[in-house]
């Protein structure tokens, strides 16, 4: 490898939402640094190039999916993938990020030695083939999954199956699912969007699910939105739905720890409308959980409601007893029948993209390390990483987190320093998990990996856009916690 692919001042880990957003910030505020893009890939978008299967689209509205900086304008408020996708093509064809992007680079290790005063990271390619590159500062925005592997339960009898067992994360390109009968396995996120998509050609889509998951409706387009977008400048209207749509979210996020019950009511009541009052929402919407200890799961115009309602599609509560060889037998004797199984069985989170760390020759444990402000981690210097919000856009939180590495950048050239450490004064203060009170399966399989956090700010990772963002305008790289050597 050249001498002329060393030494950037900022290595960024991952082309997706993060990596795009990271980039844009450093083209915006800190022109003339040197920076530099790995992607494990063949392709920017992450998670919105990754996924192919029917109907992916965002779980969120796209004014605040979207980037801060770039106004979405599309009609639609919950997007589709591939209008996704443009939207972040555009943006990297906007800013020159392209020219900074170096692909099929997947970081297998990463070590800081004081005395460089900068990260050696070690890259492998889907040939095998490995190099070494050179930074200053190091930022993860790889993610928080596998992206080679989903997460898919011991079904007893899956061998037996004589047709096609499909994990949403690697759909096959040429499948044709019309006139087939189709098993979804899932509850979250990803099953109640392929549901109401596969079975518009499906002979029948059944979705069983081991629990209900709570679902709330909202319109595919924002009608306020686009009105503004027809009468104001395009960054006025967008800044406006934006304030709108954080603000509705932070308040039914905290209304619904306050007082769940009210906010259950609410669901129900409006399940019932959709659906019908001959529809067992009881059994199948209800929920043992209160809401938002798992994720709100969001829907366009109703559509999976409308789908059970026709017929096209209907929805299997219980406990899957095996898998048969033209079906699933659940524990209550019930049977499903299909020729394609669906596992939207979930995700497997890892840390940092995967890759092992070391500082000055050690393996570093994370789970042994705090986390400031919910991107350091103590004692590990010059490392920024981005966990978006479990409650809201994951966006919000990369561009405050790359709003943060331009200010780091910038403070540690007015003081002409080399390395910045997160370091608590009392390295034996109370700890808790990165995340809490949000505990689903995914969250409870991996949380033991993560760093911690604590009780009191900057050692929190509060999941409050707001709060982070008032945080974060205080100047944060003059928090004392922050030393600069």
């Amino acid at each position: 490898m050249s001498d002329e692919q060393q030494g950037f001042d900022v290595i960024i880990v991952g082309a997706g939402i993060s990596g795009i957003s990271a980039a844009a910030h450093l083209e915006q505020h800190c022109p003339g640094k040197r920076y530099l893009i790995l992607e494990a890939r063949e392709a920017i978008g992450g998670t919105w190039d990754l996924f192919r299967y029917p109907g992916i689209r965002s779980d969120s509205d796209m004014h605040t999916f979207g980037f801060r900086f770039k106004p979405w304008t599309n009609a639609k408020a919950i997007a589709d993938g591939p209008s996704i996708l443009s939207y972040l093509q555009e943006t990297v064809q906007e800013y020159g990020i392209d020219e900074h992007i170096r692909f099929d680079s997947k970081v297998k290790r990463a070590s800081w030695q004081d005395q460089d005063a900068c990260w050696k990271l070690a890259i492998e390619n889907s040939k095998g083939e490995q190099s070494t590159i050179s930074g200053n500062l190091l930022f993860m925005c790889s993610g928080y999954y596998r992206y080679d592997e989903g997460y898919t339960p011991d079904f007893p009898g899956i061998e037996d199956f004589r047709g096609q067992v499909i994990h949403p994360q690697h759909w096959p390109r040429d499948l044709d699912y019309r006139d087939q009968r189709v098993a979804v396995i899932g509850s979250g996120a990803t099953a109640v969007t392929l549901v109401p998509a596969m079975a518009e050609q499906a002979a029948s889509v059944t979705m069983v699910q081991r629990s209900p998951t709570w679902i709330v409706s909202r319109p595919g387009k924002d009608r306020l939105a686009n009105l503004l977008n027809r009468i104001l400048p395009e960054k006025i209207a967008y800044a406006i739905t934006r304030w709108r749509n954080i603000h509705f979210q932070n308040f039914i996020y905290k209304r619904a720890r306050k007082n769940p019950e009210k906010v259950k009511q609410t669901l129900l009541k409006l399940a019932r409308k959709q659906l019908g009052e001959s529809f067992d929402i009881d059994r199948h919407f209800t929920p043992d959980y209160d809401p938002w200890t798992q994720r709100l799961c969001l829907i366009p115009d109703s559509d999976l409601f409308e789908a059970l309602k026709s017929g096209r599609a209907n929805v299997v509560t219980g406990q899957i007893e095996r898998i048969e060889a033209d079906g699933l037998l659940m524990q209550s004797g019930e049977r499903v029948p299909a020729d394609i199984l669906v596992t939207a069985t979930g995700l497997q989170l890892q840390l940092l993209g995967g890759a092992e760390f070391y500082v000055n020759g050690e393996k570093v444990d994370f789970s042994q390390h705090y986390s400031w402000q919910g991107m350091m981690l103590s004692d590990i210097p010059n490392l920024v990483q981005t966990f978006g919000y479990i409650n809201a856009s994951w966006t919000l939180r990369a561009d405050l987190n790359s709003q943060f590495v331009c200010d780091l950048v910038k403070e540690m050239d007015t003081r002409d320093a080399k390395k910045c450490i997160a370091r608590p004064a009392n390295p034996n203060m109370p700890a808790r998990d990165f995340i809490t009170g949000f505990d689903p399966g995914y969250m409870q399989r991996s949380m033991h990996l993560f760093p911690r956090q604590s009780e009191n700010p900057p050692w929190t990772n509060t999941q409050d856009y707001l709060l982070d963002k008032k945080l974060l305008a205080a100047e944060p790289t003059r928090d004392p916690s922050l030393v600069f050597e």
